[in-house]
């Protein structure tokens, strides 16, 4: 069993000058991991989660900053400095950063999401120091000099052509279009053609320096790690590039203001030369804070979630209408949105969607079974325990926990809130959730009856 220990380091030395303050999150036994916190007195959080048993480690800083931060001008601008502090510092090159990890084997890389960014690298335990100050450097000493920035924009212009290119991904930006319209959630991760193109070396500087304050960083290790050690290392770092020099932490202000989600029953449809139809038939979901959230993952689950889904063995098995089918939901600080996904031939689209729809509307208003619940409840069970079998996904549920909720939990504890939902409380959000009137998105070449009759799904 996992326990929970708050032991805390004093906030002031015996000068009244500020210290760090550590705390134990987790106490791990039976082969689960300690997790621990130390605050810098600058605000920067490191939270690491040791694993003796392992030999390897990821190490990952997060920044509180994504998509949603950016004005319509601005849109794009968190991708592309994603990009950019791969580019060089005042201590290494590009070749250098890429060279040092490969020169261990390891490897590193960065993401960027509607709320938040990741830069992380994974590599042999004996070499984290040298991830630590790879990382840390590339944090927080990027130049984003103008010939790197004009050097990019070709890479992240071919970017956004890839994607465009693969109706599959692009169906989800239109879909998020679709339902939150041009608001900051709303607009691509990637920016658009004509925002990237007017980014300037200047916009970005800003931008970097505003929102890669280390009161809105968190620095994360999983792995075979010593926590003092990595709190030394990183602290180190970041005081060599004059980044702690804050005595006094400014919280990031919550993040709110979204219109919300669009008039029901909107049809976007993009008309396009492709091979299948790609269609999202969605509404509105929770926010990742909401605590229906599980109850919510089982319903998911349990309607499009894996082979024995409902809509699975109705789509695909039963009648073979499509390769691909599933659901999925995205919760954000103030929203969320629930989606279900196919991919068909064009002339076969009001057949699938006929059929998400009624399979919505039938466990909206009659529920799950039992044994679909119980099913689904432990194959989100077993996928929680297997998605967390290595140290990168053990990075990344450190940073998404302490960035979206504040707090850490132990799998044990997730494994219980899973296992507490009711069919009572499925049933209420299936009646709450999928009871909306959906929108509909639709990537395809569809004739124009078939365009004309899209309204119908959505009615």
């Amino acid at each position: 069993m996992t326990s929970r220990t708050h032991t805390t380091t004093a906030r002031t030395s015996s000068e009244g000058r500020a210290v760090a303050r550590t705390q134990t999150l987790l106490k791990g036994t039976a082969g689960a991991g300690t997790v621990r916190r130390t605050t810098l007195p600058g605000g920067l959080r490191i939270v690491t989660e040791t694993l003796p048993s392992v030999r390897s480690v990821t190490f990952g800083i997060w920044a509180h900053v994504g998509s949603r931060d950016e004005t319509p001008a601005l849109n794009g601008a968190t991708h592309y400095l994603e990009h950019l502090l791969f580019k060089g510092t005042e201590r290494r090159s590009a070749l250098d950063i890429s060279a040092a990890i490969d020169a261990v084997g390891g490897e590193m890389n960065a993401f960027t999401a509607k709320e938040y960014t990741c830069y992380y690298a994974r590599v042999l335990d004996t070499d984290l120091p040298l991830a630590i100050d790879v990382v840390c450097d590339m944090l927080t000493g990027s130049l984003v000099e103008a010939e790197d920035v004009d050097a990019e924009r070709g890479v992240i212009l071919e970017e956004i052509a890839m994607t465009e290119d693969d109706p599959g991904d692009c169906v989800h930006d239109l879909f998020a279009h679709t339902m939150l319209g041009d608001t900051p959630l709303g607009r691509p991760v990637l920016g658009t053609v004509d925002t990237v193109n007017a980014l300037t070396p200047e916009r970005i500087r800003r931008f970097y320096k505003k929102h890669y304050d280390p009161t809105h960083l968190v620095v994360t290790a999983a792995g075979n790690v010593d926590h003092a050690k990595v709190v030394r290392q990183v602290r180190r770092a970041f005081e060599q590039a004059g980044a702690l020099d804050r005595t006094d932490a400014v919280p990031v202000a919550p993040r709110s203001g979204t219109r919300g989600i669009r008039t029901a029953g909107r049809v976007d449809l993009l008309n396009r030369k492709t091979e299948q139809a790609h269609v999202i038939l969605g509404m509105p979901g929770m926010a990742r804070t909401d605590d229906r959230r599980w109850a919510m993952g089982v319903l998911n689950t349990a309607l499009g979630g894996g082979m024995s889904s409902r809509l699975f063995q109705e789509v695909r098995e039963k009648r073979g209408l499509a390769y691909s089918v599933y659901s999925y939901t995205s919760g954000f600080a103030d929203c969320g949105l629930f989606g279900v996904y196919a991919g068909c031939r064009p002339n076969q689209v009001h057949d699938v969607l006929k059929i998400c729809r009624d399979e919505l509307d039938q466990v909206a208003s009659q529920g799950l079974t039992d044994d679909e619940i119980r099913r689904a409840i432990g194959q989100l069970r077993g996928s929680t325990v297997l998605g967390l079998e290595d140290t990168g996904a053990l990075m990344h549920r450190l940073g998404k926990s302490e960035l979206c909720w504040g707090e850490q939990m132990s799998v044990d504890e997730m494994l219980a809130r899973i296992a507490a939902v009711t069919p009572d409380e499925v049933r209420e959000v299936a009646r709450d959730v999928l009871g909306a009137r959906p929108s509909l998105s639709v990537i395809g070449a569809l004739k124009d009856r078939q365009a004309a009759r899209l309204d119908d799904v959505v009615a």
